[in-house]
């Protein structure tokens, strides 16, 4: 199936998609006009009108057999990614795994959360009432999708809708729209109604037609702060979730197992070349291991590999534009001017930037307070676990944090008082569960992804009491 047979808008122009690593064009998609949102909007209607009538079982059955057809597939969804968002393949086959579970899970959901008994007898005064609710859906969900996890991310938003019996209009980045296309049309080989997800790739324009859209019930954003911004003014009276961005912080204290500690945050530093929004951005360490860690984490970022994503031993891939890179090289570049001391990286070749570490870097200096979404990683020491939260909490954007240390004590304080939608540790900030709630404190989300959680967002309570007086 094509794009196109999962559209409905006039098209004026084609999309090139192109590969991070060469520039290659490796495929195309229709550009949807901002004027045709009135087409999209009838036929997601319609879309939602098909998924509420959809039976639990067989909404589960369609996301269990598109599960198994991904899994099938697993290699070809993983060169896909790696073709058109630069990931290691390594990395791709990990995301459609991912993706396989996140369909799983929305399956199990779509059979279990159905709603509660309601206990009227336990108020006085309702002793003849008896009742339950029961979790409808919305109606028809925007979900906004970005480049960096091109399959998964967009799963997290279709499977979760589509076990609550909605419709969904999905603008994936332009930059990476074509796994997007080919999950859609994988869910669509299952049994979906093609109507009930309306597949749209355009610019600024076309989102603003999709979220101002007083039909859509709810706008599930993944993306930047700047952006979410926008939605947040534009939207009107709708429900939002939104997945902003974050500014990890991994704190380490002097008593952790100290080569996991060094290897994991190599990890999830550079997972994605950096565009990861838990990656691991700022380390913190504890001053008597300080030098030793500095020394171990360069050491193991010398030691990656970066470039064509399509080879097996490739341990960093290229960022998704040219455009991406220069701006990370911008950024240090300017933290350098500042007073940033400079220990390995800050090399770019096209897309292809090379992992980068810093230390001393101003409490002021973007880099400090902004989501760099690069292969950056700062390190910054401290003495007291109090210290080291302040720092952690110092951005106005935070998703997840991870924290080093082999005192239960010191780890649950600290996990109490890092302002973070999750808190790791003895992990990476960028451990994952496709099942948990996920989400950010202060700037970082609004709501929680995660399956079940989405499925709650995307659903509605109905209470219905009978009165047996």
């Amino acid at each position: 199936m094509t794009a196109a047979k999962l559209r409905v808008a006039d098209v004026f122009e084609q999309i090139a998609v192109r590969n991070p690593y060469d520039g290659t064009v490796i495929g195309s998609v229709e550009s949807t006009a901002a004027n045709q949102i009135a087409a999209l909007i009838n036929r997601a209607k319609t879309g939602a009108v098909l998924s509420r009538a959809l039976p639990r079982h067989q909404r589960a059955t369609i996301l269990e057999k598109a599960a198994r057809a991904v899994e099938r597939q697993n290699e070809d969804f993983a060169r896909l990614i790696v073709r058109e968002a630069g990931k290691t393949i390594v990395q791709a086959r990990k995301e459609a795994s991912r993706c396989v579970n996140t369909l799983k899970l929305s399956a199990e959901e779509a059979k279990r959360n159905a709603g509660e008994v309601i206990p009227f007898d336990a108020y006085a005064g309702s002793e003849a009432r008896q009742g339950w609710f029961t979790r409808e859906p919305l109606g028809i969900i925007a979900a906004i999708t970005p480049y960096n996890d091109p399959l998964n991310l967009v799963a997290h938003k279709l499977g979760p809708a589509i076990a609550g019996g909605n419709a969904v209009l999905l603008k994936p980045s332009e930059l990476t729209p074509l796994s997007a296309i080919r999950l859609v049309e994988t869910l669509v080989e299952a049994g979906l109604p093609q109507e009930i997800v309306t597949v749209a790739v355009g610019g600024a324009d076309l989102g603003s037609a999709i979220v101002s859209a007083r039909d859509v019930r709810m706008v599930s954003f993944t993306g930047g702060f700047a952006i979410g911004e926008v939605i947040a003014r534009t939207a009107g009276l709708k429900k939002l979730a939104m997945d902003l961005g974050g500014n990890a912080p991994v704190v380490v204290l002097a008593d952790c197992d100290f080569a996991k500690a060094v290897n994991a945050c190599v990890s999830g530093a550079y997972w994605a070349a950096g565009q990861n929004c838990i990656g691991t951005q700022r380390i913190i360490i504890q001053a008597p291991v300080y030098e030793r860690f500095r020394e171990a984490f360069v050491a193991g970022t010398r030691n990656l590999l970066a470039g064509n994503p399509e080879r097996e031993d490739t341990d960093v891939g290229p960022m998704i534009s040219e455009q991406a890179a220069k701006r990370a090289e911008t950024m240090v570049d300017a933290a350098i001017t500042e007073g940033a001391k400079l220990l390995c990286g800050h090399c770019r070749a096209g897309t292809v930037y090379q992992p980068t570490v810093l230390e001393g870097v101003p409490k002021t200096c973007r880099l400090w307070v902004e989501e760099v979404f690069a292969p950056v990683v700062l390190l910054q020491c401290f003495d007291t676990l109090a210290d080291a939260i302040v720092m952690a909490n110092d951005p106005e954007y935070s998703l997840h944090a991870g924290v080093f240390t082999n005192n239960i004590g010191d780890a649950l304080d600290a996990a109490g008082q890092i302002e973070a939608g999750g808190v790791m540790i003895n992990d990476s900030s960028d451990y994952r569960f496709d099942a948990m709630p996920f989400g950010g404190f202060k700037y970082g989300a609004m709501g929680r992804e995660g399956v079940r959680f989405a499925y709650e967002e995307m659903t509605q309570p109905k209470v219905i009491c009978i009165n047996r007086a």
